[in-house]
């Protein structure tokens, strides 16, 4: 019984695990500050009520938003422009950035 308890709470564990992005928080700053801060604020906090903050946003969201832009599923200019050149590891490593913004201290 403890056997088959440990077993089903070890595949629970790999699965969060495997499910979690290896983004780079550290590695996207410049890129943030560069492609993202002038319309989404340094801080990730939008001024203009037409953009979204990005400070917060669950890592996944940002990527899977981030790549449809990137890949015309999504239609704005300014952001094909954007993510246009980006690969999908700085994708996530930018979606890694935005989601940690607000927990450092």
């Amino acid at each position: 019984m403890r056997i088959g308890f440990f077993l089903v709470a070890l595949a629970f564990a790999i699965v969060n695990i495997s499910g979690a992005l290896a983004g780079d928080a550290r590695a996207a700053t410049n890129k943030a500050e560069s492609l993202c801060a002038g319309c989404h604020g340094p801080d990730g906090i939008s001024t203009s009520p037409l953009l979204p903050n990005l400070a917060g946003q669950k890592d996944q969201y940002l990527v899977k938003v981030m790549q449809e832009y990137r890949d015309s599923i999504r239609h704005d200019p300014n952001m094909k422009a954007l993510m246009q050149g980006l690969s999908d590891k700085e994708i996530e490593d930018l979606a890694a950035y935005y989601a940690e913004l607000l927990t450092r201290g």
